[in-house]
């Protein structure tokens, strides 16, 4: 019915040079997936390859060696093979990722490339907060982030300050980078000139006016705008019908700015400590769904969705989905992830960094819901439907005819 799984390489074949052709290779499925490729020595590292072709890629690594080529052959090294035959781009970088931390502890992140995604920070524990675009995002003990709002994953520093700079336009937030002290002498900036900020550095406004701007702004970027345009629509209907046409106008354009600000927000960049989602992904097995589960901005123990034995099981599909949802993904949220608090930072940057590479993916494959007030179960179960399809299973055309993918590996 289900699976949960924490992608392990699950499949093993030992390797002899002298039967490789008659034994080993023939018993390799052309397939994507993750090998681990053992040592014979016991002090020598294993070697960890990712690829489109398994059969194919390991041909090359431990088939006969050409002595006129430079090309890496392990055939006199190599003990046997562990791997994992994944269905879809997302489990088969997850799989990689989970196999090189436990393996290599200390040098997994430049084996993945790791580079912490952009996010939007607004400073709250500030006596005057100011939103900027940063990378780094602290942690407390449980794993939460602190020292502020975070929304995000951008994909790239660019978009993150096109986004922020369009939404400050429509606020009166800082964003000078210099320490208030409330002087009056100051000579302010040209924001403050412009009347697009509150200019707390002189004392142009109260610290109960400067929070409560802030608050405008957090509510913003938490309701993805509908917190101002809402207002904004209400007033401009009270203008209508009081036959202000200037100000219902003024107001109209104040909604289309709201609007072109949103357009630079990607549906992914939210508040981290909300960011909740399923994504669904084909597997590799047959009429199956790998489900995996986003709680706070990280990546949870996915499940696999065997389709052809839920009709001889008591519950549904949508059972099971809320059983995951609701049961099992909550729990597991409110356990401490790791034991340490540069652990926990380097886990949440890790697993938002994981997502924006699967979700700024072009093209990407595989759907994700985001849970709002409620998980859209009846569109989960419809997307899980459409990715079924034999259509949806056909490979695209680059992929059929494609060379292998580059692997990183560890020797």
């Amino acid at each position: 019915m289900y699976s949960e799984t924490v992608l392990e390489l699950d499949c093993g074949l030992e390797f002899d040079p002298a039967r490789a052709d008659q034994d080993f290779f023939p018993a390799l499925p052309p397939k994507p997936a993750v090998c681990l490729i053992e040592s014979r020595a016991e002090n020598a590292e294993p070697f960890l390859i990712r690829t489109q072709d398994l059969r194919r890629r390991l041909q090359r690594l431990l088939g006969p060696r050409d002595p006129t080529s430079k090309r890496l052959n392990l055939a006199e090294l190599a003990r046997g093979v562990r791997y994992r035959l994944t269905g879809s781009a997302l489990e088969q970088i997850l799989t990689y990722y989970s196999r090189a931390k436990q393996i290599f502890p200390k040098r997994y992140q430049k084996l993945i490339r790791f580079r912490p995604p952009a996010v939007l920070k607004i400073s709250l524990p500030n006596a005057y907060p100011r939103c900027y675009v940063t990378r780094r995002i602290p942690v407390d003990e449980s794993g939460a982030p602190v020292g502020g709002a975070y929304y995000g994953p951008f994909p790239s520093r660019k978009s993150a300050l096109a986004f922020s700079e369009q939404a400050l336009d429509l606020f009166k937030v800082r964003r000078c980078q210099i320490k208030i002290r409330r002087d009056p002498a100051f000579p302010g900036c040209i924001y403050s000139e412009m009347k697009m900020c509150l200019a707390p550095c002189f004392a142009g406004c109260s610290k109960e006016e400067y929070d409560t701007e802030v608050a405008r702004l957090v509510e913003f970027l938490d309701t993805n705008g509908n917190s101002l345009r809402n207002a904004m629509e209400n007033d401009r209907e009270h203008a209508s019908s009081d036959l202000d046409f200037e100000r219902a106008a003024a107001l109209h354009k104040r909604l289309e700015k709201i609007d072109d600000a949103l357009r630079f927000r990607p549906e992914l960049a939210r508040r981290i400590a909300d960011l909740d989602a399923v994504i669904l992904q084909r597997a590799a097995g047959d009429q199956s769904i790998g489900v995996f589960g986003v709680h706070g901005g990280r990546l949870r123990e996915p499940f696999f969705l065997h389709f052809a034995e839920i009709a001889s099981q008591p519950r549904s599909a949508e059972h099971i989905f809320k059983d995951y949802l609701e049961g099992s993904l909550a729990q597991n949220a409110a356990k401490p992830v790791v034991s340490s608090l540069a652990a926990a930072r380097d886990e949440l940057g890790e697993h938002l960094a994981l997502i924006s590479r699967w979700y700024y993916s072009n093209p990407r494959d595989g759907e994700i819901f985001f849970r709002e007030k409620d998980w859209p179960y009846r569109k989960i179960l419809r997307a899980c439907s459409r990715l079924l399809s034999p259509k949806a299973a056909e490979p695209p055309a680059s992929e059929k005819a494609g060379p292998d993918t580059p692997a990183q590996g560890a020797s």
